[in-house]
């Protein structure tokens, strides 16, 4: 970490929408370690994970804005990772418009983190990595516990201070932290999601989700457990 900023973030909601939060973890090479977070009492899921990486970007852009250290952000949300990697140039491309030509959700915060950072990459590297959820990673288990914790309006305690006291703290958290066991591929469906030449449809059935994506080309399709991951699923591939 001498020469790297590590950043670690995550966002919750409680419906969607519903009331949210947002959590983020940045470890500066000096070895300091700053958590953020916050809340907002009506958002979605994605609205608070880009609120993560958006906020702790600034954060690392004013408290350094001539530095050179290279940032490295960790989230394990696909539609964050993919959206400033992959989506984003075609987005702007496209004047914030999808390939169905529809408006381009949550675009004031995509919009406001192309332009953060914009200003952090004239002097450093910055990248995105994907980190597998509630598998165990301190950094990741610990933002997840912040956003979910103003998420439900709880009172939390922002860590400020040495890494080698804060990598105890929340080793030692992640530990007793109950794991979030992956869905059976048996478990019964809420539905089935598929996308075809650019467009979302809801099926009740596998057969009615087959029969629209088979034979096709460069289609997508998932089984979703919940009205909300349904949600979620939907706007990821917009």
């Amino acid at each position: 970490m001498k020469d790297k900023v590590i950043i670690y973030t995550d966002g919750s909601s409680r419906g969607n929408p519903g009331p949210g939060g947002w959590g983020a973890v940045c470890i500066f090479p000096n070895g300091k370690v700053v958590e953020l977070g916050n809340r907002e009492e009506m958002t979605t899921n994605n609205r608070m994970e880009l609120s993560g990486v958006l906020f702790s970007l600034r954060e690392i852009y004013f408290r350094d804005k001539k530095g050179d250290t290279t940032v490295e952000i960790f989230a394990d949300s696909e539609y964050v990772i993919k959206g400033i990697t992959i989506w984003i140039y075609s987005w702007e491309k496209n004047g914030w418009k999808t390939k169905a030509n529809e408006p381009v959700l949550n675009q004031d915060l995509w919009k406001e983190l192309s332009q953060t950072l914009r200003l952090l990459k004239i002097l450093r590297e910055v990248s995105f990595k994907k980190v597998a959820g509630h598998a165990g990673v301190p950094e990741n288990e610990r933002v997840d516990t912040i956003a979910t914790m103003y998420a439900g309006n709880e009172k939390v305690l922002l860590f400020t201070g040495a890494f080698d006291i804060y990598k105890k703290m929340i080793e030692g958290e992640a530990k007793e932290k109950p794991k979030k066991s992956a869905k059976s591929s048996s478990q019964k469906a809420y539905s089935y999601v598929s996308l075809v030449a650019g467009k979302a449809t809801v099926h009740k059935t596998w057969d009615e989700c087959k029969k629209r994506v088979e034979g096709k080309k460069s289609v997508r399709f998932k089984k979703v457990f919940s009205k909300e991951e349904e949600e979620e699923l939907i706007k990821s591939w917009s």
